[in-house]
């Protein structure tokens, strides 16, 4: 069986924005798209709606061909070191969703694809995507095609945004990825923006890329 493999970026913003263009232009040189987990609002003091450059580029990539990914909406309204959707009811959800829907709409960015913050989204979040209009729903432990109601199974392997980032990891996560390619799965690889200053987790993104396709 030939793996599967999806890539993704998260955490993209205003202050991360040149290194995940230096890393997606590494992949773009190895034929990889990537999937741009984008959230319209980051925290209080972040609104994707003020910032232009990122906008630009994120409508660039999507011509390129990479998707964009829904990534949450606003995580400032939720408790601390609690995922946006991890324990939300589906009245809340299609709250947040919708609102998310509208500004990505206003944007230009809009998307059928979801993936909630740390890849948590809970039975209600799931009941309602589909009634928000979102197609897909990609989670922790696989990917849901929400009108067929099936899912492609395969683990998400992050690096940052409240996931591990130490060398150790990073190592594991390269062999991970190796050991999945071998068996044919789906390979899942993700990296927060905000990671990509340091040599660790940029490398073993690549490294993890290069044991599947190369």
């Amino acid at each position: 069986m030939t793996p599967r493999l999806i890539v993704s970026v998260s955490g993209l913003r205003d202050t991360t924005l040149d290194r995940a263009v230096d890393l997606v232009g590494d992949l773009e040189r190895r034929s990889v798209p990537v999937s741009l987990l984008v959230a319209p609002r980051r925290g209080r003091e972040y609104r994707l709606l003020d910032d232009d450059g990122t906008q630009e580029w994120l409508r660039h990539r999507r011509r390129q061909g990479d998707a964009i990914v829904l990534g949450g909406y606003d995580d400032a309204a939720t408790r601390p070191r609690r995922p946006e959707f991890a324990s939300i009811g589906p009245a809340e959800a299609a709250v947040r969703l919708t609102a998310a829907d509208r500004l990505m709409a206003e944007m230009g960015l809009r998307t059928r694809v979801f993936a909630p913050p740390r890849w948590n989204a809970s039975p209600g979040c799931l009941r309602a995507l589909p009634g928000a209009s979102f197609h897909v729903c990609a989670a922790l432990t696989g990917i849901h095609d929400l009108p067929r109601g099936t899912i492609e199974r395969g683990r998400a392997l992050s690096i940052g945004e409240g996931f591990v980032a130490d060398a150790w990891w990073c190592r594991a996560l390269v062999s991970a990825a190796g050991r999945t390619a071998e068996a044919g799965g789906t390979v899942r690889l993700n990296v927060a923006a905000g990671q990509l200053s340091r040599r660790a987790p940029r490398s073993a993104l690549l490294d993890a890329v290069d044991a599947v396709v190369g």
